[in-house]
């Protein structure tokens, strides 16, 4: 006796599961009914961009597959976001990524929506060996200057490590510490732990933002997290600058009475 045909309702739950045989999907392959084809369709084009992304994470860990062979163990991802806002933190993070561990998709948090940010924020907060964020508030970059500030940053995101890096990976700069160190222009798209810093680093520095927006809500800061928008450069100018503020910064500075 021929077994019941599945329905369409449970070909779609099945094919939803990360394992499905060959065998089994060989057969649905057969069945003419035009919903089992459109669910086939699908679901390829979901393994041909799962992949896709896996493909590139490899490529994003060329560097630290290089340097492992070396001999460097715990090499930390240091990056910082925030330098170009008027007002907030600039924001450092540092994570050292196990050897195992897999993050397709990963890449620059500027390329990810919020949505994949918090994603990825929390799947790595589980998985790496160890990471660290610092803020420098504004008062500080404008005692120091931006660069100066960031750099700061950087340093004490490396040193709140729970485990003592033997090596850096940094987004265009070099750290004045007695450690081995890779600068890579735009690192958070050619390194995975780069990558993981910067998603580190902007989710906590967005958090803060929209924390500081409680605080002075006619500012629109959990909107534009401190960048000079429109709606922005016009509550400075209503209102006048807040102590997030940086105050050496010619939008802001042109605002101070």
């Amino acid at each position: 006796m021929e077994q019941k045909k599945k329905t369409i309702s449970e070909i779609k739950q099945i094919l939803a599961c990360s394992n499905v045989e060959d065998k089994w999907l060989e057969k649905l392959r057969k069945d003419e009914r035009k919903g089992v084809q459109q669910l086939i369709a699908q679901y390829e084009k979901k393994l041909a961009y799962n992949k896709k992304l896996e493909e590139e994470y490899a490529t994003l860990l060329r560097n630290e597959k290089e340097w492992q062979a070396l001999g460097y163990r715990y090499i930390a991802g240091v990056d910082e976001v925030g330098r170009g806002p008027l007002a907030g933190p600039v924001t450092a993070g540092a994570a050292i990524l196990p050897d195992n561990a897999l993050f397709p998709g990963l890449t620059d948090s500027k390329k990810l929506s919020e949505e994949k940010r918090e994603y990825y924020y929390n799947l790595l907060k589980e998985q790496v060996i160890a990471y660290h964020v610092v803020h420098i508030p504004a008062e500080k970059i404008d005692s120091i200057n931006i660069y100066q500030a960031s750099k700061e940053a950087m340093k004490q995101a490396v040193a709140g490590l729970s485990i003592k890096a033997d090596a850096l990976f940094i987004d265009a700069m070099s750290l004045p510490l007695p450690l081995k160190q890779l600068s890579l222009t735009k690192g958070d798209a050619k390194s995975a732990s780069i990558a993981a810093a910067s998603v580190l680093a902007k989710v906590e520095r967005d958090r803060y933002m929209k924390e500081k927006a409680n605080s002075y809500p006619e500012y629109g800061f959990e909107k534009h997290m401190g960048y000079g928008t429109k709606h922005h450069l016009e509550a400075l100018r209503t209102y006048g600058p807040t102590p997030e503020h940086r105050k050496s910064f010619s939008p802001v500075k042109a605002c101070l009475s």
